[in-house]
């Protein structure tokens, strides 16, 4: 969320970056303006009543102790207070109306963003390693997966329905290995510490990292009880969230995090997309960075958060890139996004594995996570990143395609051989 004051401050740039992300402000700011003068106005009524009601109660105190009748300045004392009370329901309305509004507000693009409507304007920054070279036509993953025998989407439409997947044997032996070797990466070379958070998360955390209420109709809606818990469409939502509402000491940021959870997403919108394999999933597994750190390093801290995603890929010998994306490309939340896109060759296309996010103080200010900088002066709302470390279905995929033989098997990239116990994925049946 934006802050109130600099919106109001800054009206034409905030209209002018929703217009770079091809919003029209009119409809993302309707009323504003009208809103928060009325807003700002009715408080100031009541500012001035309650002095009036205070004057008026020194005067029937005073006028009491003379014994003098006071009836009627309890009389005008009594419409003060109901005027007051009308006018703080009023504010109350026009406070929450313009809550709305701002929840409603993307986060603002970072100067460096490129400026374009869509993918076609995003950025390449670089490019890690080379494509594979194959001396036979390269098969896409849903292929390979059926003749190796790992993958099975048949049963997984029979058990759930379409955009799920069943993983055999080596296949989930894969899977497993991925996260492992991600999670030991990060925690051991990197830096951050793991955790195991809950799957499922209450509205207050949805809203504190920007899902709700905005994207509700992208999420999945678990009633309980009297309130209603969401599966996680990533891990950033509870990870951020451990910190709501609480005060960090300067001395411990940057803190970093990393959790391997499932993630669920409904995908609404995204009907005839990637409607082969598993690129496209509304269950899939992903090991997650976060960090929250000072507002003067965050740009720095976006760098080093991209180069550990970065790193998985490179020990895993997958050839990608790195793209900014430009303001109409980007999440709603993002101030700055760079994402990384690894090589298919069985589809002959990048795709993205991982996202890596600067948010600023925008779910900061939503989740109320601050700091104190040296235990002095007012807390100030730190800045959170996030990144995927990266999405384990999609590279799972990158492997099974760029390690693929001529005879049928993928080899396993040696840094997974430890964890998987074998060196290459050879065709089973089940």
């Amino acid at each position: 969320m934006l802050d109130l004051n600099f919106v109001r401050d800054n009206l034409p740039l905030v209209e002018e970056k929703l217009r770079n992300r091809g919003l029209d402000p009119a409809a993302v700011l309707p009323d504003f303006v009208e809103v928060d003068g009325e807003r700002r106005q009715a408080i100031a009524r009541v500012e001035t009543i309650k002095a009036q009601r205070n004057q008026a109660a020194e005067e029937i105190a005073t006028r009491k102790k003379r014994g003098e009748d006071v009836s009627r300045l309890v009389a005008e004392t009594k419409q003060l207070r109901e005027r007051m009370q009308d006018l703080e329901k009023t504010a109350e309305q026009l406070d929450q109306r313009l809550g709305e509004i701002l929840s409603g507000i993307p986060n603002l693009p970072h100067s460096s963003v490129p400026v374009g409507p869509g993918a076609d304007e995003n950025v390449e920054v670089r490019r890690w390693g080379s494509p594979p070279k194959f001396d036979f036509p390269p098969k896409p993953h849903w292929e390979l997966g059926e003749q190796l025998g790992v993958l099975d989407l048949e049963r997984a439409v029979k058990l759930t329905g379409a955009r799920f997947a069943v993983y055999w044997d080596l296949g989930a032996r894969l899977e497993r290995a991925l996260a492992n070797f991600m999670l030991d990466l990060h925690t051991r070379q990197h830096g951050y510490t793991e955790v195991l958070p809950p799957y499922l998360v209450n509205s207050d955390s949805m809203y504190g990292t920007g899902q709700l209420p905005k994207f509700a109709a992208d999420q999945f809606r678990v009633p309980h009880g009297d309130r209603d818990l969401w599966l996680i469409p990533t891990a950033e939502v509870p990870l951020t969230n451990l910190y709501r509402g609480e005060v960090l000491e300067a001395s411990r940021l940057p803190v970093c995090l990393t959790a391997y959870t499932p993630c669920f997403r409904s995908e609404a919108g995204s009907y005839g997309k990637d409607v082969r394999g598993i690129i496209r999933q509304h269950q899939f597994q992903k090991v997650e960075l976060v960090r929250f750190s000072r507002p003067e390093t965050s740009y720095d801290e976006l760098e080093q958060l991209t180069h550990n995603a970065e790193d998985v890929l490179q020990q895993l010998g997958l050839h990608y890139r790195v793209v900014t994306l430009s303001t109409g490309d980007m999440g709603s939340s993002s101030a700055k996004t760079y994402d990384l896109e690894v090589w298919l060759p069985g589809q002959q296309l990048f795709r993205e594995i991982s996202s890596c996010s600067n948010f600023e103080a925008f779910q900061a200010r939503r989740a109320n996570i601050r700091y104190r900088a040296e235990g002095k002066g007012k807390p100030q709302f730190v800045h959170t990143l996030n990144g995927s470390g990266l999405a384990i279905g999609r590279t799972w995929v990158a492997i099974l395609e760029n390690y693929q033989q001529a005879d049928g098997t993928v080899l396993i990239p040696e840094p997974l051989r430890p964890y998987m116990g074998v060196e290459r994925l050879t065709p089973k049946k089940f």
